[in-house]
């Protein structure tokens, strides 16, 4: 294969069948851990899913992220641990929140500027925003993110960056 053409399907999102199979290996051990279901039906309609998932990867051009997302595993696993972490602190501040009979809310939008260079780390990072209970992250454009927090002291949590440094973190080699 010519490296123009090599370029050009990198550029439209192609991928070769390696790394296709690869996402495929990946969509499916993590499916049938996560269902505990190993009956045909079942089984069917998750290899069902993990084709149509690899399918809209395909689509939407995941493959001209691959590199980026290649040099990302070695590191995920850290930032999972923390993020289930803050996960669970998070949805004990809010159920706190939620059961005191003042309801102690005060809703607040923050702008953050996402120290993540790359799409795929802008990605991580708005996504585990938005995966911790008490925010949601609302809009991304051109390394700025808008994150609307429950309460003006979980803006002051993610305004002094843990969250953000750590998914730049995943990007540095």
């Amino acid at each position: 294969m010519s490296l123009i053409r090599a370029r050009y399907m990198l550029q439209r999102g192609e991928a070769r069948l390696s790394s296709v199979l690869l996402l495929l290996s990946v969509l499916a051990v993590s499916w049938l851990l996560w269902s505990g279901l190993y009956k045909p039906l079942v089984m069917g309609l998750g290899a069902f899913s993990c084709l149509l998932s690899a399918y809209l990867a395909y689509r939407m051009g995941f493959f001209r992220h691959h590199k980026a997302l290649v040099r990302l595993l070695p590191r995920l696993p850290g930032y999972w641990m923390w993020l289930l972490k803050e996960i669970v602190v998070s949805s004990i501040d809010v159920t706190k929140m939620i059961l005191s009979p003042s309801l102690p809310i005060s809703p607040t939008v923050v702008k953050l500027k996402a120290q993540t260079k790359t799409d795929v780390g802008q990605v991580i990072f708005g996504n585990s925003i938005t995966l911790s209970p008490g925010t949601v992250t609302l809009d991304m454009h051109k390394g700025e993110v808008l994150v609307h927090c429950l309460t003006s002291d979980g803006a002051a949590e993610l305004q002094k960056g843990e969250a953000n440094r750590r998914a730049a973190a995943l990007e540095h080699k």
